[in-house]
């Protein structure tokens, strides 16, 4: 009777989907003499059918946080999102507590939205967490006007491989500034939905 218990308990823990995420290591990029901007690397751990990989490292800054969180507002009606913490025209690297606040932030902000199974349906969401690609380049995907598939920018953007599956007579600039699609996007049909239990100078923030 106890090897059947420890058993079951075995298979619980098996069957049991996780989605684990960090957000660490932010950096200071200089974009030209006088504007500067921080990114951070978003680690994600996860055994859920939901993701095409099940670990992965990318970088994002705070902008593209708010980019992901207007495309995901146009698919959760009357959802209420998780807040992202607020934009401060003063952040800086050298102050360490304004640096741990925003990387804490921004975790929760994603720990909340990966708990919800309808916002893990949107593809932009996983482009956002698991590929390199620009923001002008992961709406172009998202909408099907890629040459590359979402499956495929998510396999392929990490070793680089991402360029030559691009049509080069139409491949964007890497523009940060693209307008959201306005479409509520539904992830690539490769990737299956099921249920998520669960230092230097002062920056530009776009």
């Amino acid at each position: 009777m106890l090897i059947f218990t420890k058993m079951d308990s075995i298979l619980d823990n098996l069957s049991t989907e996780f989605v684990s995420v960090c957000i660490q290591d932010p950096r200071l990029h200089n974009d030209d003499l006088w504007h500067t901007h921080v990114d951070y690397e978003i680690c994600l751990r996860t055994n859920s059918m939901c993701f095409r990989k099940k670990s992965s490292c990318v970088r994002r800054r705070y902008s593209e946080f708010v980019w992901l969180r207007h495309c995901l507002e146009q698919n959760a009606l009357m959802m209420q999102l998780p807040k992202l913490p607020p934009w401060n025209p003063f952040f800086s690297l050298k102050r360490k507590e304004q640096v741990n606040q925003r990387m804490k932030g921004l975790q929760e902000f994603l720990e909340g939205v990966l708990q919800n199974p309808l916002l893990l349906s949107d593809s932009r969401l996983h482009l956002f967490l698991q590929s390199s690609l620009s923001i002008s380049k992961m709406e172009k995907c998202a909408l099907g006007k890629t040459r590359y598939t979402v499956a495929e920018a998510i396999q392929c953007s990490s070793c680089g491989y991402i360029g030559s599956l691009e049509d080069k007579t139409s491949c964007d600039s890497d523009c940060e500034s693209s307008a959201s699609s306005g479409l509520g996007l539904s992830i690539d049909a490769t990737m299956r939905e099921s249920p998520v239990s669960f230092l230097h100078s002062p920056e530009k923030e776009l």
